[in-house]
């Protein structure tokens, strides 16, 4: 046999004198088949790959990152709301009729009045409407030694048969000896029918009037104005002291009373409504108008 102990270097030779290669193995790096490829010089199989197959490799966290102008996530669905059409709010506007009869122009002026106060609450819609005249002129010019003025064209006379149609009614008057006028209760006596078919029940209504003095007959008027109301079922709002300052006040000569907004004309319809009347006037129609709106919702 040939000596296998090694040369003169101190190399170790096989059977046949040929040195020995030495294989270093990293600890845990299995040792060649008998006859084979040292196990250090075949490549490790790839990430996930096994025996026979492929294993579906685990996903991938993915960063993103916003661009310089700002990434925007896409809305939901659900949280999409139609646009109302251009000009249509979506809300029903409380229709209002201020009904009123007016000798001598007075209660005309507070009727115009209460109605741009009234529209300015908002989603309220106000239509003014006077009752027919029932007294020829040769009686009106008894009555007040004067012919009264024409009544205004611009706003026409109100039939019975409209009043179902409106969500709430303002009422305006003067006082003819501490009641109101023939021409307003004549008017009311019209409606029998419609007191019949209970079609104003439930209905909020104000009222407002005017005297000649300042005793004149101003709360009378409207207290009893308030029995027309309750045969109907319509339901009265009356102004009470909101008006405040404009109530309280007793430097002045001035109408107003917690039933209703006046003013006093004077004997011979010379006088004009005050600012402090018109002022009170105005509180109670924001004031009607808030409530009546809350019993109509």
């Amino acid at each position: 046999m040939g000596n296998i102990c090694g040369g003169a270097s101190g190399q170790a030779l096989d059977k046949d004198g040929k040195p020995l290669t030495k294989v270093t193995r990293t600890k845990g790096t299995p040792k060649a088949a008998a006859g084979g490829t040292p196990a250090a010089a075949i490549p490790p199989p790839a990430t996930g790959e096994a025996a026979g197959g492929t294993q579906p490799q685990p996903a991938q966290a993915t960063e993103v990152t916003p661009s310089a102008e700002g990434a925007t996530a896409p809305a939901a669905a659900a949280s999409v709301v139609p646009a109302a059409p251009s000009g249509d709010s979506g809300v029903k506007k409380l229709k209002v009729y201020i009904i009123f009869y007016s000798t001598l122009g007075h209660i005309e002026k507070l009727a115009r009045e209460y109605k741009t106060a009234l529209e300015s609450v908002g989603d309220v819609e106000a239509h003014l409407f006077r009752v027919p005249e029932t007294m020829t002129s040769e009686q009106l010019d008894a009555a007040f030694g004067a012919a009264p003025p024409p009544p205004p064209e611009d706003i026409p006379i109100i039939d019975v048969t409209q009043l179902p149609s409106a969500d709430a009614f303002v009422f305006g008057f003067p006082t003819w000896f501490g009641m109101m006028a023939g021409q307003m209760k004549t008017f009311f006596d019209a409606t029998g029918a419609l007191w019949q078919a209970g079609a104003l029940h439930g209905k909020p209504a104000s009222i407002f009037t005017s005297a000649a003095t300042q005793c004149g007959g101003h709360e009378t008027t409207l207290l009893t104005s308030v029995t027309q109301l309750a045969h109907h079922g319509m339901i009265f709002v009356p102004t009470g002291y909101a008006a405040g300052a404009a109530m309280f006040g007793i430097q002045d000569a001035k109408g107003g009373s917690p039933w209703g907004a006046s003013t006093i004309a004077g004997l011979d319809g010379s006088r004009q409504p005050s600012e402090v009347e018109l002022e009170a006037l105005r509180v109670q129609a924001k004031h009607f108008g808030a409530i009546a709106k809350k019993l109509a919702a």
